[in-house]
């Protein structure tokens, strides 16, 4: 079983660069964590050949390849990832975030996130992951 208690690893994929240096910013600075960064999900699909996250945060919106898609393709590849896939998005209804949990995301965080408390949102969905295992 993982180490629930060291959360250390993290791939955020974010077309908007602002987002991606303060999701960055944030996690690194306040939870101490290493964040790999992705403008796009065939960037993130090439990059998980070599990375190996603990958690894969994705922006529901991004052009040619989007978060959801990015997702099944994740699913589809054996051996490629098999942690928990969090979106951070705008559209974070109640309806969307049963679509995106029937696609096989473990959660959702709603944009604009909290820079203060996104660590601790991240950290609570790693934990509860492995409670579920």
């Amino acid at each position: 079983m993982t180490d629930t208690a060291h959360l250390s690893q993290i791939l955020y994929v974010d077309d908007e660069p602002d987002l991606r240096m303060l999701a960055q910013l944030a996690l690194e600075s306040m939870g101490g964590m290493k964040v790999s960064l992705c403008d796009s999900g065939a960037a993130a699909l090439q990059a998980l050949a070599t990375l190996k996250p603990q958690i894969i945060l994705l922006d529901v919106m991004m052009p040619e390849m989007d978060g959801p898609a990015l997702l099944q393709e994740i699913k589809k590849t054996p051996g490629l990832y098999n942690g928990p896939i969090i979106f951070l998005t705008g559209k974070a209804n109640a309806d969307e975030i049963v679509h995106l949990k029937s696609l096989g995301a473990f959660g959702v965080i709603p944009k604009p996130f909290n820079p203060m408390t996104l660590h601790n949102d991240v950290k609570a969905m790693w934990v509860a992951f492995h409670e579920q295992q």
